[in-house]
């Protein structure tokens, strides 16, 4: 058997992400729209690349229905203008969905079969909320297997709250207007449109084009935060300032063996170490990336010190807090979350594992003192994702 394949992360785009609801820019716009709009957008950014080269397309959703049903790798690859010849296919591992169709497909590659492959998803929020028309089996709920909340997202966080004292609802506030602070600051820098393919709209007003994630509250304060609804319980801590809005949106890479991206001229952002999925209670599903940041690490050699940069998914503000306080790490620590977050930019669901990606990789470019970067991230029904990145620029001098 052959020795397994260095897996690299060639490039990576997304579109704006939207409101979801009948207010949001892509209230008019199909989900399967969206990441083919994005996937164009990622063939353009690589000419280089055959079409017909493509050996795999992976695209998640997690509520795989209407315009987000119908095996959607394959019918998007279709529609992205590939070759009949390239298959693809669905994946769903809810909020971990595009995590999910990198990790499956960088598997394929290291293992030989794939050559190079698509992997992403898309969640339109606004048109399928979470769950809809999903029937769980109700032996859950009889036999207790799981708390009749572990569903809601917003319970499983206000429990996190209730565990663990120390995560007060005063830090999650701060974190989330941090996140507002420092994604308007990324803008002001032109640091996230280089990434993002604009997405023609239609609606009541017109025509139009979204060039800029629509949900940013850059003058959020102290004060704002402080008197907003607690609309999971009375007196509870979780807010719609510090959790993530409902989205509307797609993300999508392009991964290679690294021989495969030298032979077609294909760019390296970030080379793959290793990949960890983790379970926990569903009620509690927050603190998933604990575990699973701690298998990746093991997996790979290193401890959470190598990690010079963060990219975690602020689902809610909460469950970041949770894995920073478990490896001594400060609430305002320059290494995570530098760009701002989902808090700040939104989390459609299944496309936010790349999101994290595509930031990760434009600031190992600034960084050649960085090393290692991870991507993690909680999911819904109690799991963690995470992924461990090498930076192909590391020089281990100061930029």
């Amino acid at each position: 058997m052959a020795e397994r394949a260095d897996v690299v992360f060639v490039d990576g785009v997304r579109t704006p992400f939207g409101r979801a609801g009948e207010k949001g820019m892509y209230w008019n716009t199909r989900a399967d729209d969206l990441i083919v709009k994005a996937m164009i957008g990622l063939l353009e950014r690589n000419p280089s690349l055959p079409k017909e080269r493509v050996d795999e397309v992976a695209i998640a959703a997690t509520t795989q229905v209407g315009d987000q049903g119908l095996t959607l790798g394959r019918t998007a690859a279709i529609l992205a203008g590939l070759p009949l010849s390239v298959p693809g296919y669905a994946i769903d591992r809810m909020c971990a969905g595009a995590m999910t169709s990198v990790t499956t497909t960088a598997g394929g590659i290291a293992f030989g079969a794939y050559d190079v492959a698509i992997a992403g998803g898309v969640e339109h929020m606004g048109r399928h909320p979470m769950g809809f028309g999903a029937d769980p089996n109700p032996r859950f709920l009889a036999e207790k297997l799981v708390s009749g909340d572990a569903l809601n997202m917003g319970l499983t966080a206000e429990r996190l709250h209730d565990r663990f004292p120390s995560l007060t609802k005063e830090r999650a506030d701060r974190f989330g207007m941090r996140s507002q602070q420092k994604v308007a600051a990324a803008y002001a820098a032109g640091k996230i449109q280089p990434d993002l393919v604009p997405v023609a709209l239609r609606s009541e007003a017109g025509y139009g084009l979204a060039t800029t994630d629509e949900g940013l509250r850059p003058a959020t304060t102290m004060e704002g935060l402080a008197g907003l609804k607690t609309p999971f319980r009375p007196h509870g801590r979780v807010t719609a300032g510090n959790a993530s809005p409902l989205t509307d949106g797609a993300t999508v890479s392009l991964l290679a063996s690294a021989d495969a991206a030298k032979e077609l001229g294909l760019t390296t952002k970030m080379r793959l170490v290793s990949f960890a999925y983790a379970g926990v209670a569903p009620e509690i599903m927050g603190i998933g990336p604990i575990p699973s940041t701690e298998k990746a690490l093991a997996k790979a050699g290193l401890t959470i010190d190598d990690i010079g940069l963060f990219e975690l998914n602020e689902a809610f503000a909460v469950q970041v807090l949770s894995l920073l306080d478990h490896f001594g790490i400060d609430d305002d620590d320059p290494r995570v979350n530098p760009w701002g977050g989902a808090i700040a930019l939104g989390h459609p669901l299944a496309s936010s594992g790349v999101r994290l990606m595509i930031q990760l990789a434009r600031q190992f470019e600034e960084r050649p003192d960085v090393r290692y970067g991870l991507t993690a991230m909680c999911v819904g029904l109690g799991q963690g994702g995470s992924v461990i990145w090498e930076n192909p620029h590391y020089t281990g001098k100061k930029a």
